[in-house]
């Protein structure tokens, strides 16, 4: 039976050390005000000690799942957008759908970066409509754990959180992925990394632990690039959707920095009145913005039938892509 796939679930969580701009500031040694004026940032999360990504992504599935009503032996597939696992091998999501308690769905690891979430919901609409099977995807990080303290760049912007969905089969015209443009371009590819632990670098080759840390090594060409990268895959997921931008009801892009946001949101033409915004208080945390900002978005004001959501990414790699999504 042909079938699409709506959005029946939205779950998110973060951890429980909120870190205000002022001790990172201090720390630092810069100006109170400074992170908030450079990057629209006031607060964001970080683990604990003992916290644990699985967990973390338990913890939004199991609300996405909850709030979704499937069963969770009908789930058929688990995706995990994340770019901080439990471990380089193995992957993370088998322990997740284990966890979660998902004994009939496949489970793997999905490494796009900040345009995970994009890529890793374009896959699971395929399989949602092959298979007339519900999915999940998580996206979740926990990129604390990845800062170096003396780079000023990353400290101040990233953060650790989940966001999840559930997909569900549908017969109802307009629901699921609508218009998609994924992207690429390597020509960024050194811009956001960690430059050891890959196998260019094994562990046993490190001298300097700097170099386990994410590092920034051009702010401005990421600026200009995923702008552009935005941009560009926005324009063409609405119009394979048949869409114009006034068709939008919400823009949910990945919530980089607030000057990408803002500069992307003015290159669309989309006003703030239609975008979903939550980089003040919970940071950059690569793929999980988009789901976080869905489910916090779904709690303060529930989606309607019919709305079209235009969602987008752009981040190390360089990876993102947009879809367009009816609910």
């Amino acid at each position: 039976m042909s079938c699409t796939a709506r959005i029946a679930g939205f779950g998110h969580h973060v951890p429980g050390r909120k870190v205000e701009n002022a001790e990172i500031e201090e720390r630092l040694g810069l100006s109170a005000g400074w992170i908030e004026g450079r990057t629209g940032i006031r607060s964001r999360f970080w683990a604990e000690p003992g916290d644990t990504l699985s967990e973390l992504a338990a913890k939004a599935g199991d609300m996405a799942l909850e709030a979704s009503g499937m069963a969770r032996n009908d789930i058929g597939l688990l995706l995990l957008a994340t770019s901080t696992p439990d471990h380089l091998l193995p992957p993370t999501a088998p322990l997740v759908a284990h966890k979660l308690g998902l004994a009939n769905a496949g489970g793997v690891d999905l490494a796009g970066a900040c345009g995970g979430f994009i890529y890793a919901l374009t896959f699971a609409d395929g399989f949602v409509r092959l298979h007339n099977k519900p999915a999940i995807v998580i996206a979740a990080n926990i990129l604390s754990r990845r800062i170096n303290p003396a780079e000023r760049a990353s400290t101040v912007l990233f953060a650790d959180a989940a966001g999840a969905v559930v997909l569900s089969p549908s017969d109802v015209p307009g629901r699921g992925i609508l218009g998609v443009s994924l992207a690429a371009d390597g020509s960024g590819y050194g811009l956001i990394q960690i430059p050891a632990g890959g196998g260019n670098r094994p562990f046993a080759d490190i001298i300097d632990i700097a170099e386990t840390y994410m590092t920034i090594t051009d702010g401005r060409a990421v600026f200009t690039k995923a702008v552009e990268m935005m941009s560009r895959c926005s324009r063409e997921a609405l119009t394979a959707a048949g869409l114009a931008v006034a068709g939008v009801s919400r823009f949910v892009p990945h919530q980089a920095n607030a000057r990408i946001f803002n500069a992307v949101c003015n290159s669309l033409g989309i006003a703030d009145g239609r975008t979903v915004k939550t980089i003040a208080d919970y940071g950059n945390s690569s793929a999980a913005t988009i789901p976080l900002s869905l489910s916090i978005s779904q709690a303060a004001q529930p989606f309607r039938p019919g709305e079209k959501l235009l969602l987008a990414a752009a981040g190390a790699g360089l990876t993102g892509g947009a879809l367009v999504v009816g609910v």
